[in-house]
């Protein structure tokens, strides 16, 4: 009885330490944007600032599946309380840098605390609960990691207003050491059976080819053509980096990422499935802002809002997804989250000038509600399918695709973007710029100019009404329509492709297996009355 007290108080404390943990860690990806005008402002590097968050993203992608494999090894409580430290002091350093380029470095060495800990809490949870239990719980979860991200740039306006952006970093400090505490007690601790063999190899060719692989889909088509030689070098490292990383992972004694799991069918789909809806759900996130603020005109807080009450759905859905699993089963629940998603980008491109901002809401709420059903009966998928010894590996892998397809994702919508952008307008404004007279020659080379090396660059002016109001109204009143119309179908084509990579994570749930979830209830009643028998077959 004392020991399954014990057990229960354990688990308390550490479900609260966990709460704490992923709470914080998901406040921290949407607070820091909302600080990002006041940093700038401060510090300077305005042409540096999107670094801030790429070297985040290459460092906390990167690591993930080393922390999977290094808490396998080593345990969950010392590597995730390395990763809350390394994340509290990076958050100390953030806020004590004096440069753009100081806070950068310092970013980076935060991604690899966030990364230690993006998959830590949802390994903890299948190492903690059983089956029936893991979806609950995951769900919940899901719901408290949407929650952070919902009112996260608020807590952020909060904090640049009434103290400093150096605040929106120093606040993980308290938080942190709360959540650390609480976990190093909750958590047990590892206990060695046989020596430790480091993937050393493993762990730095994974680095270089994630890394180049990241960089190259991050700079290509922004800072660096296509063509480029830095473009084409970062994609040659990538790919040495990866050649070199399963030859490597062929002969280690502990890979980083075993390359066996890539023979298992439901280790493949469940990723893939994952890395579509990943795309997905960034081309709703990222380019509904642009089609609210450049056509629909409302403000940039304004369009900001569309995305809290999807956020909500997903919640709500991620909730009641934990306890629905049992019932549909996973393969149906997860099919029937990847079409509602489908549904809500397919909504998406029926967006026009007339559309309200309640309309595309509601539209936003529809895909919030696919995603919530599909996220945490991912992971679940995953622990259920696999030993406990390789479940740090399997479920960081979860983590580490969709990341990589959040990256490539929002590279190959934005190309999309690019290239309709360039051919409507080359088939709708320069008709109308060679109807101008001699004397507006300058202006008409120059747009034409962008529109053969930018032709994004032109929509900036609808979300600028500065710019518009300097140009002379004959010329604004007939661009504004042309440029709103070409947006507009260029989004269409963005939300277009969207669509047909999730309808290809829906195919994937056809391939896969039948997933056992244990501790059904049937299964516990069946148990129940085994040891009835065996009573009674003892005292007899």
């Amino acid at each position: 009885m004392d020991k399954t007290m014990d057990t229960n108080h354990n688990r308390t404390i550490l479900l609260i330490g966990l709460i704490i943990a992923m709470f914080f860690s998901a406040l921290d990806g949407t607070i820091v944007g909302t600080a990002m005008p006041k940093i700038v402002g401060d510090l300077g590097g305005l042409s540096m600032m999107t670094w801030l968050t790429t070297a985040y993203l290459l460092t906390s992608t990167t690591i993930v599946p080393i922390a999977g494999k290094l808490s396998d090894l080593l345990g969950r409580r010392v590597v995730y309380v390395a990763g809350l430290i390394i994340f509290m002091g990076a958050s100390a350093l953030c806020g004590m840098a004096h440069n753009m380029t100081e806070l950068i470095i310092y970013r980076g060495i935060q991604g690899i605390g966030g990364g230690i800990m993006m998959p830590m809490a949802m390994i903890v949870i299948g190492d903690t609960f059983t089956g029936e239990q893991r979806a609950k719980f995951q769900g919940i979860f899901g719901g408290i990691y949407g929650l952070a991200s919902v009112i996260g740039p608020q807590i952020g306006g909060w904090i640049v207003d009434s103290l400093n952006w150096k605040w929106v970093f120093y606040i993980n400090l308290p938080v942190g050491i709360l959540a650390t505490i609480f976990i190093a007690l909750g958590l047990q601790k590892h206990k060695h059976t046989g020596p430790i063999h480091f993937d050393i190899a493993g762990m730095f060719t994974m680095m270089v080819g994630t890394v180049s692989l990241l960089l190259a889909l991050s700079l290509g088509g922004k800072d660096y053509d296509w063509n480029s030689w830095q473009i084409i070098g970062l994609f040659a490292l990538a790919a040495i980096g990866l050649v070199s990383f399963v030859i490597v992972e062929r002969k280690a004694k502990e890979p980083i990422l075993p390359l066996h799991l890539f023979r298992n069918r439901t280790f493949v789909f469940l990723n893939l499935i994952g890395f579509f809806m990943t795309i997905g759900m960034f081309g709703a996130v990222t380019f509904v802002p642009f089609f609210m603020q450049g056509i629909i005109g409302v403000s940039a807080t304004q369009s900001g809002t569309i995305m809290t009450p999807m956020m909500i759905s997903m919640i709500i859905t991620s909730i009641i997804g934990g306890q629905l699993v049992y019932k549909m089963g996973i393969k149906l629940q997860i099919m029937i989250g990847m079409f509602i998603m489908a549904g809500g980008l397919f909504l998406l491109t029926t967006l026009d000038m007339d559309t309200s901002k309640l309309v595309a809401t509601s539209y936003m709420v529809v895909i919030g509600l696919g995603l919530g059903f599909v996220m945490p009966t991912i992971t679940l998928a995953l622990q259920e399918s696999f030993s406990k010894q390789e479940l740090g590996v399997v479920t960081s892998s979860s983590q580490f695709f969709r990341s990589i397809g959040g990256t490539f994702g929002i590279t190959v919508l934005g190309a999309v973007m690019n290239s309709t952008s360039g051919t409507l307008l080359t088939d709708k404004l320069v008709p109308f710029l060679n109807t101008l007279p001699a004397q507006a020659g300058p202006i008409v080379s120059k747009f034409k100019q962008t529109i053969a090396d930018n032709p994004e660059g032109l929509f900036q002016m609808l979300f600028n009404p500065k710019t518009l109001k300097q140009m002379p109204p004959e010329l604004s009143n007939q661009m504004v329509p042309i440029l709103k119309t070409s947006l507009m179908d260029s989004l269409h084509s963005v939300f277009f492709v969207g669509l047909w990579f999730v309808v290809a994570g829906a195919v994937c749930t056809l391939f896969l297996k039948q997933i056992h979830l244990s501790n059904k209830k049937g299964e516990k009643e069946s148990k129940l009355k085994n040891r009835k028998k065996v009573v009674a077959t003892n005292s007899n």
